[in-house]
């Protein structure tokens, strides 16, 4: 078996963390007598996790370069906060009430304000050499009392309507025609990745996997993704978001109307961002310097690589994703309050973490990350489902995290990383 596997060439590492979340699954699933393995319950922890992934995968730079980020909740929770009232007080002023811009001016505004904040603690990092851990700390505090000042801890309501798309729910998906399209689109271009890295490998003298292994992995690939984009199409809207839907694109609703979810938008963008982070990590400078950096810090700077300036960029894309998904979890949400993004912080280090990113620093996967995000929120999402009390959750997450940490540690030296 573990022949067959290295021909594959899966990471041990990866085939642990499926496994776990596969076992995590079937017994929630067992336990609720078949509820958790649904539709309707898949497509909602998809949408519940994409804000905690895709901060996850800035999250990997960060403790890929011996830093960590405490203060990625409370950030999350201000950029959503300012956004909203952004939205609400500010915006209906200038452009009009419910004008087409809204939503952009919004998701812009959230990214570039998460950008200037990360670039700022990095650069108090990177060039002042104030540890990451009392900075980032610094920032948990600040930025959760700076979201009080915004509105004096009024909840802001409603959000844009169109901007509310981006949070997911029963209108904010691409629909079944549409999903189906993405499925086929991603699924060929999975196939596209595998056979091109395949070529390069080839052309640079590299040794291949045998073609019955990439034939296997293609077709892994693409049928996960079809199988995915089925389960979420299996999920019908409910009869009064139907109504609405149907109302408002002028068609006659019926009793006999059915309509299915398809893939969530916050689910494309976590896809995305996983994509983009993926290509970042391994295909261009910037990753390589991070992973050098990570790995020798000295050396990193001997050989000329600017660390301090590695630094800020890493907290700038931090903070950038951090925006992002402050105006995936509001977007959810509709609403901002006071308790958005509480604890983020401490999910989005655990889910790098369980992901098998090492806090030594010099690796990390972006995939794992996100691997180790849907883990996090599938053990939530299940002890929920079954009755487990906030307080127990808590606990059993915290022995998880670092059970993982511990296996992590005895998995690298038996490996020698």
């Amino acid at each position: 078996m573990k022949t067959f596997l290295t021909k594959l060439g899966i990471d041990l590492r990866l085939l642990g963390m499926i496994g776990a979340l596969v076992a995590l699954c079937v017994m929630f699933d067992l336990i609720t007598g078949g509820r958790f393995l649904t539709p309707r319950n898949l497509f909602n922890l998809s949408v519940q996790t994409a804000s905690v992934a895709i901060m996850a995968t800035g999250m990997v730079f960060v403790i890929v370069t011996r830093n960590i980020d405490l203060s990625v909740g409370s950030l999350l929770g201000f950029i959503g906060m300012a956004v909203a009232a952004l939205q609400v007080h500010v915006l209906p002023d200038y452009v009009g009430l419910g004008h087409w811009s809204i939503w952009i001016i919004a998701a812009i505004a959230a990214t570039m304000m998460g950008t200037v904040i990360g670039a700022a603690q990095g650069w108090v990092i990177g060039y002042l050499t104030v540890p990451a851990f009392i900075v980032t700390l610094g920032g948990l505090l600040v930025y959760r009392g700076a979201m009080w000042w915004v509105t004096e801890g009024q909840t802001v309501a409603p959000l844009d309507p169109t901007f509310r798309l981006l949070g997911g729910g029963a209108e904010g998906t691409l629909g079944e025609t549409l999903s189906w399209g993405f499925g086929v689109v991603a699924s060929l271009a999975a196939v596209a990745l595998i056979l091109a890295s395949r070529r390069r490998k080839a052309t640079h003298g590299f040794t291949v996997k045998p073609m019955w292994a990439e034939g296997i992995l293609v077709a892994l690939a693409a049928g996960l993704i079809m199988a995915f984009v089925w389960t979420m199409n299996s999920y019908p809207i409910p009869k009064g978001a139907m109504k609405r839907m149907t109302e408002a694109r002028g068609i006659e609703y019926t009793d006999g109307m059915v309509w299915n979810h398809g893939v969530a938008i916050p689910v494309i963008v976590l896809l995305a961002v996983t994509v983009v982070m993926t290509i970042v990590s391994t295909r261009t400078r910037f990753g390589r310097y991070v992973y050098a950096t990570g790995g020798n810090p000295e050396a990193a700077e001997l050989s000329g690589i600017n660390t301090r300036l590695l630094t800020v960029k890493v907290f700038a894309l931090m903070g950038a994703l951090t925006g992002i998904s402050a105006v995936v979890a509001s977007a959810r949400l509709g609403a901002v309050d006071v308790g958005l993004g509480t604890l983020d912080e401490l999910r989005v280090i655990a889910a790098a973490v369980i992901g098998g990113t090492a806090l030594a620093g010099g690796f990390g996967t972006i995939y794992g990350a996100v691997i180790g995000a849907l883990i996090m929120q599938t053990l939530q999402s299940g002890m929920a489902s079954v009755g487990v009390d906030a307080p127990l959750q808590s606990i059993v997450v915290g022995l998880v995290l670092v059970f993982a940490v511990w296996i992590d540690i005895v998995y690298r030296r038996k490996t020698g990383i």
